[in-house]
């Protein structure tokens, strides 16, 4: 595996964590670990670094 197809890899996968975060957020859902309530803005701060890692990780892929 290259270094190109690792980090395309990675910054995909990243991109869906923070695209299904995203879509949390505005549909609504909540979830529950151990039985506790996680609170939306803990969303948007894996929106935010998820996101931030998936440009990140696409940039060397856009590079020639």
């Amino acid at each position: 595996m290259t270094i190109r197809t690792y980090c395309t890899l990675a910054a995909a996968i990243f991109a869906l964590i923070a695209l299904l975060q995203s879509i949390r957020i505005v549909m609504d859902w909540s979830v529950t670990l151990n039985g506790v309530d996680v609170p939306f803005w803990v969303s948007w701060i894996v929106v935010t670094v998820a996101g931030a890692l998936s440009f990140v990780g696409f940039r060397p892929a856009m590079r020639s």
